[in-house]
């Protein structure tokens, strides 16, 4: 596994820090994820979603559902990506962001980690 980037972003008190890695199992997957639980231990929520050929995973780590591991997992689809893991820590700051608001703000954060990786 290597990491491929990390972006942050903060809106109304809360802060998202995507993490891209190149990942080739799903054992990998895993030990990242406990890596980063551990690593953010305050964090509110890490959803993620990854992809090896033809094996997807995803989850919204109890956000409503579909308004994190789903828009994450469709911007892998989306860029036609392989052999990635991508995970957004969550930070509440206090202030609810409603399902749309949640959802902008977890697809603009992996976006952005995306962007970054490929230029």
């Amino acid at each position: 596994m290597k990491l491929l980037n990390t972006f942050t972003y903060e809106i109304k008190k809360s802060k998202f820090i995507a993490y891209a890695y190149k990942i080739d199992t799903k054992e990998e997957a895993l030990s990242l994820l406990e890596n980063l639980k551990k690593e953010h231990k305050k964090a509110r929520h890490i959803p993620y979603a990854y992809k090896i050929d033809h094996f997807i995973r995803k989850s919204d780590d109890k956000e409503p559902s579909n308004t994190a591991g789903t828009p994450i997992y469709t911007l892998i689809e989306k860029n036609n990506l392989n052999h990635i893991f991508i995970a957004v820590v969550r930070y509440f700051g206090g202030i609810k962001l409603g399902a749309g608001g949640l959802t902008r703000a977890y697809l603009n954060t992996a976006k952005e980690v995306i962007k970054e990786r490929k230029s």
